[in-house]
């Protein structure tokens, strides 16, 4: 069985989108200097911080087949720019196929939108690597193959959207929408709000939030789709649980263990060398 699982579906399950009254006022046609003035850039209230680790297991109908890890590794400095540095690892194997995807986004710590991504995947015999550089305040991406194209405003790449959604206020039988995927084409981002439920995974048991993304792209979270994605009912927005409904079966993956991070200040980034890793 070829179990291919693009990371574009995979990762929009584990990464970020963090939308707070800060983002929400800099939503503009106009992108602020973020710090590069010499003072010490503003830091939007987020439900993480540096050092957050989230681990799970990957299921493929009964059989566990790999793990995943979410993370916050660090503050890195981009064009100027202070960011969360986000990594997220897939592993898994079945016979014959072998998955390792890794992603990596750094996500402006005032602004909340994306200023690179990078992405290393190995599917089976497929191989892919890519990297984008994102201008905000030229509202244009550079990819490493010499692509350029526009983007919208604050945009986000795939490996930090849902560390947006982890942020907002939701409210059962709502649905939302935004525009701010790094690519045109696949906006707007939907989310529907399905219902309450506490659920027992391999770190305990929550009380939760059951939300199904759909995007204008294949795998898990394609249109049409019945993906669930299960965070808990709490300000945190922990990502719990997720189950995705294939056409070759049913893809589940469940926390096994959660590390809390150190939730940034202001006071933190004083001193920060304006130089890109």
């Amino acid at each position: 069985m070829k179990m291919r699982l693009s990371f574009i579906s995979i990762s929009m399950l584990l990464c970020g989108m963090v939308i707070s009254e800060t983002a929400r006022a800099q939503a503009t046609d106009t992108v602020g200097d973020g710090g590069t003035d010499g003072s010490t850039p503003e830091v939007a209230k987020v439900p993480f911080g540096v050092g957050e680790r989230f681990e799970y297991r990957v299921r493929f109908g009964p059989l566990t087949v790999g793990e995943a890890v979410m993370e916050v590794t660090g503050i890195d400095t981009v064009a100027g720019h202070p960011t969360y540095h986000l990594s997220t690892l897939i592993e898994g194997s079945v016979p014959f196929y072998t998955l390792k995807d890794i992603q990596e986004s750094w996500l402006d710590v005032s602004l909340l939108a994306s200023r690179r991504f990078r992405q290393d995947s190995k599917q089976g015999d497929y191989e892919r690597q890519r990297e984008y550089q994102f201008d905000l305040e030229n509202r244009v991406y550079h990819e490493d193959n010499g692509e350029t194209d526009s983007i919208p405003p604050l945009a986000l790449d795939e490996a930090s959207f849902i560390y947006f959604v982890r942020a907002t206020p939701l409210e059962v039988g709502e649905t939302y929408e935004w525009n701010r995927y790094f690519r045109f084409d696949r906006n707007p981002v939907i989310v529907q709000v399905l219902r309450r439920e506490k659920v027992k995974v391999p770190a305990g048991e929550f009380e939760t939030v059951v939300v199904r993304p759909i995007i204008k792209t294949g795998g898990i979270f394609a249109e049409g789709g019945e993906a669930e994605v299960y965070m808990t009912d709490d300000e945190g927005r922990l990502l719990i649980k997720l189950v995705s409904k294939l056409k070759v079966g049913t893809l589940t993956m469940e926390l096994t263990n959660y590390e809390a991070g150190e939730p940034l200040t202001p006071e933190d980034l004083e001193g920060e060398a304006a130089s890109s890793p």
